[in-house]
């Protein structure tokens, strides 16, 4: 049975191939090709697939693996903030109206105990959010492609919806822009492109961020999306006092309903994007093996060690991984092929290296209570040494044992 867009597509394919006259627009329509119809080319260059997956196949996954930690994140911003809502008007405070006011007054009376309208209040934060993520993270990656004539990478759709969960809801959209930019540009594209990038792109942008504008991107303070209503992140809390004493339970942290970055508060959401991506073979088992080592040996030793003037020497592990972006940076950045070590044994020194740096910072340096973003950026520099030594030793124990023989 003939395919009428098949066959339309074949008919126009030419002109944007070769010396067609529209052939520098090339990269623009093999992304509406490859939306409706695999690729039958083969990966050229520095990024290697050795079996049936592609790069394409790959990325969908990855984004799809974020879905449970999105629409969680969509319907916990709705939980804090209708509830939040509720102790305002009971109070007979006023709080201040956004400009999403609009648009939730489309939606009013909505209730904290529904999760549809959790989800619903969610989304008019966090949609224009990924929206401005994406049109303008996409609008790069056909810049770049156009120039330097060649595809456009899927990756960039994995790098939009993971910057865009790890902005606080109320995140200025002129600020998204910026730090989605700089994360493409400056952390990806002027290095080559996908494959060729040492730096996690999303969390570029997020650094980026963070030290241009770290009133907003501090992490030790998450607005609600109720104007004027904040309240403190678990790390902040913890930086100020004993994490015993804080209004949350570590089963509240596990599950999500706790304030925080859109898609960094639930634990259980977060695991099952960890699931779909071991089983896939597209993240690395020894990474967060490594990182949760490196977790539980640093944190246990500043444990034994105690401080009476700092409270953060005193969370144990088990509360380190439920807290701001451990989880959701371990599973979705961390593992993120390109920018981390290549060999198996490099991999376990990768992630204990990450886990190791990430309790440092926060314990150690109470000014910056996050941690996992600068933790993983560093761990990203490192890694082609630590390949490099890796490689090395395995090349010296081959010769000892030839020359053995």
């Amino acid at each position: 049975m003939a395919d009428p867009l098949r066959n339309l597509i074949d008919k126009i394919k030419p002109s944007f191939e070769g010396s067609g006259k529209l052939s520098k627009y090339f990269p623009i329509f093999d992304v509406f090709e490859n939306l409706f119809y695999s690729s039958d080319r083969k990966t050229s260059g520095l990024t290697h697939i050795r079996d049936g997956s592609d790069i394409q196949r790959i990325m969908v996954v990855v984004w799809l693996s974020a879905f449970p930690a999105m629409f969680f994140g969509m319907y916990n911003l709705g939980y804090q903030a209708l509830t939040a809502i509720e102790i305002v008007s009971s109070n007979g405070e006023v709080f201040e109206k956004d400009w999403h006011w609009p648009f939730i007054q489309m939606v009013s009376g909505l209730n904290p105990n529904s999760i549809l309208d959790c989800i619903s209040y969610g989304a008019i934060y966090f949609v224009p959010i990924y929206l401005v993520t994406f049109i303008v993270g996409i609008a790069w990656e056909v810049i770049f492609a156009v120039i330097r004539k060649h595809e456009i990478s899927e990756g960039a759709f994995v790098t939009t919806i993971l910057f865009a969960l790890s902005c606080p809801p109320d995140a200025p959209l002129w600020q998204v822009a910026m730090g989605i930019s700089v994360g493409l540009v400056i952390g990806k594209e002027i290095f080559g492109g996908t494959g060729k990038n040492f730096l996690n792109p999303a969390l570029t942008g997020r650094a980026f961020l963070y030290f241009a504008y770290p009133a907003s991107w501090s992490g030790d303070m998450s607005w609600i999306a109720v104007d004027g209503y904040t309240a403190a992140t678990m790390l902040g809390m913890s930086a100020q006092e004993s994490y015993m004493n804080m209004p949350y339970s570590w089963t509240n942290a596990f599950f999500g309903f706790i304030p925080g970055s859109v898609g960094e508060t639930s634990v259980v959401a977060i695991l099952i994007g960890l699931a779909i991506l071991l089983y896939t073979k597209i993240a690395s088992w020894r990474i967060v093996s490594g990182a949760v080592i490196g977790t539980i040996f640093t944190a246990t030793l500043f444990n034994l060690s105690g401080s009476v003037t700092n409270p953060m020497f005193a969370v144990p592990f088990w509360w380190h991984m439920v807290m701001g972006g451990y989880m959701f940076g371990l599973v979705f950045m961390a593992t993120e092929p390109v920018s981390g070590s290549h060999t198996n044994k490099g991999r376990w020194i990768y992630g204990f290296i990450i886990g190791f740096m990430v309790i440092m910072i926060r314990v150690l340096n109470p000014a910056y209570p996050e941690g996992m973003m600068l933790a993983i950026l560093f761990a990203n520099l490192v890694s082609p040494l630590i390949d490099h030594y890796v490689v090395t030793g395995n090349i010296k124990q081959r010769t000892k044992v030839l020359d053995a023989k």
